[in-house]
């Protein structure tokens, strides 16, 4: 599986931004797509996911209610929706896939396949 991330860019603070990932090569029903980021000195944190099969979604407390993640299954793409942006959503961020049970959703370890990341910077 490959993994192309585009979309990132500088913003100010409270405008939007929208995050693809388009997907290639094979791909697996049980599968999850999703959003970590990193920060400068910071550790890699979990943003968003969404199941392939059945389409549940998951967020970081920190995103919840500003963040959409979505998909698009024809085109094997996942995006993010990033609304009310704030300087700390200022980060790397990389596309992820793999196969996590709902307890490990959040951990990078569950996930087989990384984009090469867009960075997302946020001006106050």
């Amino acid at each position: 599986v490959q993994l192309q991330a585009s979309g990132g860019g500088l913003v100010q603070a409270g405008g939007s931004l929208r995050l693809s990932c388009a997907a290639s090569g094979r791909t697996f029903i049980n599968y999850a797509m999703g959003w970590f980021r990193q920060a400068p000195g910071k550790e890699r944190e979990f943003v968003a996911a969404i199941r392939w099969s059945g389409g549940s979604t998951y967020y970081a407390d920190s995103v919840k209610g500003r963040f959409t993640i979505s998909r698009d299954n024809a085109k094997s793409t996942v995006y993010l929706q990033m609304d009310s942006l704030k300087p700390e959503d200022t980060a790397v961020y990389y596309c992820v896939a793999g196969p996590p049970s709902d307890n490990s959703i959040w951990d990078p370890t569950s996930y087989h396949y990384w984009g090469q990341g867009t960075l997302v910077t946020v001006s106050s």
